[in-house]
């Protein structure tokens, strides 16, 4: 909980006990219900309300409105007071554990959705961004009603920014659209993330380009399905603090819901319900090809605006010869895909992504790591009793053929006590529930530690990565697969 929020509590508290004990001094209570009122103005307006807090609020309301009415009736009527029989004591405890009992739920719900500190990135630069809306001419949009539609795309840029030009400048926020896809793949209500856009990132808006190098590597992040380009901050964070130009894709209908700049809404369209694993392979065959094609029109975008950036930003900043994609589940399926389908991408990470379409019958040509959380890697056990929800019978041959048939180096890691979502930042936003094992720092910084050393090496040709090379104590939970991870570029030499 923030200092506030404990304040807010804590008053609430105190107030009840003064209310419930009737005390007959007109200024003790004046002086209770103006604290109140103060710790609720204080909190409103640094905090922000938020439902976790909904106990605390209703008992501090009701709290508002009793000493209110105590002070008018007080005021106008003395005597009346004077002649109030002794309230029961019965009734006076049961009141006391209620308002205990709320103030103790309040607390229990923060703790387990608190309004968190994004981890520090460890790079020397600071990070700008922006957004932009992108429309494909050349491609026709297939889920929409209307003929004719084209292709639309939402984007943020993150870029690297000179620290004195990032000083004084306010911190972005979490944006809203969060919520609503935690709450697409948890099913929780998204008024449980309402908050969030309350917690700042370590982003600023208006900066240039910091130009302590000429141009710099850049990176494709594609989010999970129902999830935002905004799912995995801290990894971003931490690319673009080490020089990168990190840039986050919304594909609309398999993304969650997606905001224009106008306005309008493209929200996330379930799968159909297939009779057979075939028919479903089948169709995300056609949806993570729809999503590889974004990706190189986001690249195709880029190589634009290297030389005429509507923006002016980006102009000459881009280093095109050097150029990754990664992504998580869905996200994943699309780096590998894009891999296949799009040369100009020279290396590919895959947080347990599927491999669907190109990918699964070609051998890739660029180094390629993928990353399994150990929940998903037991259900590759033919004995596993429970298989988890993201396995699918057809992932099993896909894996070996992409992973033996490359052409370049390929890893293969596999991360004990994280599940799917582990890759993300939910372990941030609900430690107790989602960070199994270990803290939610070192849980993210999992992530972005393996993405930042593998692209170092293949993207900036920083050979000298000892995450790359086999065990760390720094992550003992993390182990590669010997019959997977094959450094072939190595072995040419």
């Amino acid at each position: 909980m923030r200092i506030l929020e404990w304040i807010l509590v804590i008053v609430t508290v105190i107030s009840a006990v003064v209310m419930l004990t009737t005390t007959k001094r007109r200024a003790v209570k004046v002086g209770t219900l103006s604290a109140l009122v103060l710790a609720i103005l204080l909190h409103r307006v640094i905090d922000h309300f938020r439902v976790q807090l909904l106990p605390t609020y209703i008992v501090a309301l009701v709290i508002l409105i009793v000493l209110a009415v105590q002070l008018w009736t007080s005021g106008h009527n003395i005597q009346n007071m004077q002649k109030q029989k002794r309230r029961s004591w019965f009734k006076i405890i049961l009141a006391s554990i209620l308002v205990l009992a709320l103030s103790a739920g309040s607390m229990v719900l923060t703790s387990l959705f608190p309004a968190f500190t994004m981890p520090e990135p460890t790079g020397s630069f600071a990070i700008g961004t922006y957004s932009q809306q992108l429309t494909d001419e050349t491609r026709e949009e297939t889920k929409t009603a209307e003929a004719g539609d084209k292709r639309e795309l939402m984007i943020n840029v993150w870029y690297p920014v000179d620290q004195e030009t990032a000083e004084g400048l306010p911190l972005e926020h979490y944006p809203a659209e969060l919520g609503e896809a935690i709450s697409l793949v948890f099913g929780i209500p998204p008024m449980v993330f309402s908050y969030l856009d309350t917690i700042p990132t370590h982003v600023v808006k208006g900066a240039g380009v910091s130009s302590a190098q000429s141009k710099y590597p850049v990176l494709l992040f594609s989010p999970g399905i129902r999830s935002a380009r905004f799912q995995s901050m801290t990894a971003i964070e931490e690319l673009v603090s080490h020089g990168y130009i990190v840039v986050g894709i919304d594909h609309p209908y398999t993304s969650a819901q997606v905001t224009f700049p106008d306005g309008h809404v493209a929200s996330y369209e379930p799968d159909p319900d297939y009779p057979t694993s075939e028919e479903l392979y089948q169709h995300n065959i056609e949806g993570v090809g729809i999503r590889a094609a974004d990706a190189s029109f986001v690249l195709d975008t880029l190589t634009q605006w290297n030389k005429h950036d509507p923006n002016q930003l980006l102009e000459g900043k881009l280093d095109l010869d050097h150029v990754g994609i990664f992504g998580h589940s869905y996200g994943g399926a699309t780096t590998a895909e894009a891999l296949a389908q799009d040369s100009r991408f020279k290396a590919g990470l895959s947080l347990e992504g599927g491999f669907w379409g190109t990918v699964s019958t070609t051998a890739l040509k660029q180094p390629f790591m993928y990353i399994m959380s150990g929940g998903t890697a037991k259900s590759l056990d033919p004995n596993a009793a429970a298989k988890d929800k993201v396995f699918y019978p057809e992932f099993e041959p896909d894996l070996d053929r992409v992973m033996t048939s490359s052409l370049n180096d390929t890893y293969y890691l596999t991360v004990d006590h994280f599940f799917h979502q582990s890759f993300t930042d939910i372990p941030l936003i609900s430690p107790k529930m989602f960070a199994k094992g270990m803290t939610p720092e070192h849980n993210v910084d999992i992530t972005r530690s393996y993405t930042l050393a593998f692209f170092d090496r293949y993207l900036k040709g920083e050979e000298e990565q000892p995450l790359l090379e086999g065990p760390a104590v720094r992550f003992p939970e993390a182990t590669y697969d010997t019959k997977y991870t094959k450094l072939r570029s190595k072995q040419a030499d």
